[in-house]
């Protein structure tokens, strides 16, 4: 075994005596392992390939980012605050990091969250960013570690890969570089090359943020809103009530009624197409959809808002709410994006400790044949309707989704999502959907992500993804070379542009 070979497994080998020598896991013979991301990385390791792959890549790796659909929030470029540490910037907020930190039993507060049970402050950045660097050998094989390298590396300029050895030299470098103008969020969102972002919104924000971006003369990005209507959808949750108040509140108008209900949606939808918004996002447990007379939607409103209804009822009615979502997007256009097959928030006492989004959602089995034929006969082929459909459930991309993209012109499939995002099945999603609904019912890429800095990280895993998987077509005379390139331009501007309105 070499010493590079040695320093990977974590074992250091005593060659005159032929035995395992212990070494702490992660760290080299010197405590320091090189960083240094390969440049043929996801590409094919057949020669010819790879070299299509090359030019394929090289044709769209510059290309501005389009990021339809994601978590980072406006405030961050307005208020342009220099960030503080990387263990604030690259680990508390990303629940890719946290959730498999937590399954090695790494407790949620000794990364930076804050545990409402416990009065005691969350560990200080400095230990969060050691714990991380201690396990940075968890992420071996994860689309994460290839994200996290691509960060560090390629953004940051880090050089060394983190270990226990290196966690406080990375630390302090990190914390001095990221006070530089050069790596402030205005700074870094130019630097991406970001040609749209896309926010993800509740009903009652005030969009403060996104109007003082527009309102600001020294600002040219482009900063959308997303409108997401899920708490006050979700007469099942126990917030639901208080949603409708909040919604009330936001919209002056009066929610004690099913109709006071559907105006005060119509009326923070338009409050966000005035401020650019261009989509709904839901993330619906599956997508069925409610079609009620206005006569049954009342009184199934009455009884649920009254604490009277059976669980049965509050589920109907949430799906009747979602019919609602899909009707005013065929009025108003705005593009109806469907997250669903995610049981949300699998863990009570985490979800309670320490809120919702920290890692412990998990996926469904997903159905959309059935459950989308009503929302489709009335509108389907409907010119100012369009939904994005995305799922955690590989079983139905060939089965279900690539057929109804095949037919509904309406219909855009969203790209692999959440669990999906990862390379292996991007790949399982291309060869699922495309022989049945080609490339241009795709959605492109969407980066999905709270991390800053990963989107132009995600952005770059798509694209060598698709130039890998072109390749191939391309070595098999399916698509020629030329072709090939306009698909992955496509994918990468053209689709996304187009399935959101953009």
């Amino acid at each position: 075994m070499d010493r590079g070979m040695a320093a990977t497994s974590g074992t250091r080998y005593d060659h005159e005596h032929a035995g395992p020598l212990a070494t702490p896991r992660g760290a080299a013979p010197a405590g320091r392992v090189p960083l240094t991301p390969h440049p043929d990385r996801l590409l094919p390791s057949e020669p010819s390939q790879r070299c299509i792959a090359r030019r394929l890549y090289d044709s769209v790796r510059d290309l501005p980012l389009i990021s339809p659909h994601g978590h980072v929030e406006a405030r961050l470029l307005a208020d342009d605050d220099a960030f503080t540490d990387p263990a604030s910037l690259l680990v508390t907020p990303d629940h890719y990091v946290t959730r498999l930190l937590h399954a090695h039993g790494v407790p949620l507060a000794d990364l930076g969250l804050r545990d409402s049970a416990d009065d005691t402050d969350p560990a200080q950045p400095r230990d969060v960013w050691r714990t991380f660097c201690e396990h940075w050998h968890l992420f071996l094989g994860t689309a994460s570690r290839g994200w996290l390298e691509a960060e560090l590396h390629d953004v940051l300029g880090v050089t060394v890969q983190p270990s226990a050895d290196t966690a406080d030299e990375l630390f302090d470098e990190l914390t001095v570089r990221l006070r530089k103008p050069e790596f402030r969020p205005r700074a870094l969102y130019d630097s991406f090359a970001i040609a749209a972002l896309a926010t993800t919104d509740d009903p009652t924000d005030d969009l403060s943020y996104h109007r003082a971006l527009a309102e600001d003369p020294s600002w040219s990005g482009r900063v959308v809103p997303t409108f997401r209507p899920d708490r006050c959808l979700d007469a099942t949750g126990s917030g639901w009530t208080t949603a409708l108040d909040d919604l009330a509140a936001a919209s002056g108008i009066d929610t004690g009624d099913y109709d006071g209900l559907i105006r005060a949606l119509e009326n923070r939808r338009e409050h966000f197409r005035a401020h650019g918004a261009t989509a709904t996002d839901h993330s619906a447990p599956d997508a069925r959809m409610a079609f009620l007379d206005a006569v049954q939607a009342q009184r199934l409103f009455d009884a649920v808002r009254s604490g009277t209804a059976s669980a049965d009822d509050a589920r109907l009615l949430s799906q009747q709410l979602l019919g609602e979502m899909a009707r005013m997007s065929s009025e108003d256009g705005m593009v109806m994006a469907l997250h669903t097959g995610s049981r949300r928030n699998h863990h009570p006492d985490t979800l309670r400790r320490f809120g919702p989004d920290t890692g412990h959602d998990i996926p469904l089995q997903a159905e959309f044949t059935r459950a989308l034929q009503p929302m489709l006969e009335r509108f389907g082929t409907n010119p100012r309707f369009q939904t994005v459909l995305f799922t955690l459930d590989e079983t139905v991309f060939s089965r279900e989704l690539a057929p109804l993209a095949g037919f509904y012109p309406s219909v855009y499939l969203g790209a692999p999502w959440w669990f999906l995002d990862a390379p292996r099945a991007m790949y399982r999603f291309r060869d699922a959907v495309t022989e049945t609904a080609g490339f241009y019912r795709n959605a492109g890429f969407i980066d999905d992500t709270r991390g800053f800095c990963s989107i132009p990280a995600r952005h770059d895993t798509a694209r060598r993804v698709d130039a890998a998987h072109l390749a191939g077509l391309v070595a098999e005379h399916v698509l020629s070379e030329d072709d090939a390139a306009l698909v992955i331009h496509d994918l990468h501007d053209r689709q996304p542009r187009k399935a959101f309105r953009l």
